[in-house]
């Protein structure tokens, strides 16, 4: 905490008193509020460490063969972008550190995106993926599958 407060309301979270150089776990909104007023400021390692290991992970691993990610990996990767893109409007940050992070961010979701359409394509079930796909690749990977069998299948006369 930059400063201290007591008795705060933000939205319908209460905060009863925390005092200044305190660190405490709030949920996001709340943090991104108290941030945003320049009463807080957040501890988080910077979300560019993940993004590069995570690049660094899936490069190693074989064509067919995904890392695991957090499941809330693309949500904290927009928000990133976002927050970075809006500091670079405001001078705040340089346009190449938001162009370098995008070009990380469009090179992994390439990667990934090019092993799930081969997943998808061939007879591997989501469910031997398990915990390594994200949400939206869950819904990304469903999508391209069912597609994907039946394009095989016009082509093929419904054989399969």
């Amino acid at each position: 905490m930059r400063s201290s407060v007591e008795n705060l309301d933000v939205g319908d979270f209460h905060i009863e008193k925390l005092t200044q150089g305190e660190s405490v776990e709030l949920p996001r909104w709340v943090a991104d509020e108290l941030v945003g007023q320049g009463i807080a400021e957040t501890t988080e390692a910077p979300f560019e460490n993940e993004i590069f290991s995570a690049l660094s992970k899936e490069k190693m691993m074989g064509p067919l063969q995904l890392s695991t990610l957090p499941h809330d990996f693309y949500v904290r990767m927009r928000r990133r972008l976002g927050a970075l893109g809006a500091a670079v409007a405001e001078g705040k940050a340089k346009r190449e550190e938001f162009e370098r992070l995008r070009a990380v961010c469009y090179d992994l979701v390439g990667i990934r995106l090019s092993k799930l359409l081969s997943l998808s394509s061939s007879s591997a079930p989501a469910s031997t993926l398990g915990e390594r796909l994200t949400p939206e690749e869950s819904e990304f990977f469903a999508l391209s599958q069912a597609l994907s069998k039946e394009w095989k299948s016009g082509l093929l006369g419904g054989a399969k």
